[in-house]
């Protein structure tokens, strides 16, 4: 999974994975069937070990705009606390990667619908009152700011200017806000 966070798809060869796996690269093959099939096999780990974390802070029981913080902040930690993987292997790498092959895509699509659904759950149960289009249209918004703050990690942006974007996100998503 590192391999393929640090090094982005294109770049981690099968003798690059092989090589940091301390794996004969015939075992990947005859294991993984090949780079698509073990980048597959990162993805569902790094979004099980990963990226739950983050989301169990959606968890619906009604201050939107604690919870969003709450994952926006784990987000954060996740996307800017290693410089060897910075970013989300998901919003930076399985993007990159989604050209290469159609269950990439699918992946994606799929991950980023999970995404926009838990948001959604979270600020449909704050008990707004808003219409189920604007529910959607602003858990959209989240989760665009999540995937950009991943990237604007892995170019390198410091993690307090992460943490001032998201705040703001919050409070446009959530409306009226407490402020800092």
């Amino acid at each position: 999974m590192r391999c393929f966070w640090s090094r982005g798809y294109a770049r981690a060869t099968m003798g690059v994975l092989s090589r940091e796996m301390s794996v004969p690269r015939a075992s990947l093959y005859a294991h993984f069937g090949d780079k698509n099939g073990l980048f597959l096999l990162a993805i569902d780990h790094y979004a099980r070990s990963r990226s739950s974390k983050a989301l169990a802070h959606l968890t619906g029981q009604g201050n939107a705009f604690a919870e969003i913080t709450g994952f926006f902040e784990a987000a954060i930690t996740l996307v800017s606390s290693d410089p060897e993987t910075p970013g989300c292997l998901i919003a930076c790498v399985l993007s990159e990667a989604a050209t290469v092959d159609n269950r990439f895509q699918e992946v994606l699509a799929g991950k980023t619908h999970t995404l926009e659904q838990w948001l959604a759950h979270c600020l449909r149960a704050s008990g707004g009152g808003l219409p189920e289009e604007d529910i959607r249209a602003r858990a959209g918004v989240l989760a665009a700011t999540v995937r950009g703050l991943a990237i604007s990690a892995r170019s390198g942006t410091p993690a307090d200017k992460l943490r001032a974007t998201a705040r703001m996100a919050t409070r446009l998503a959530c409306g009226s806000a407490p402020r800092d």
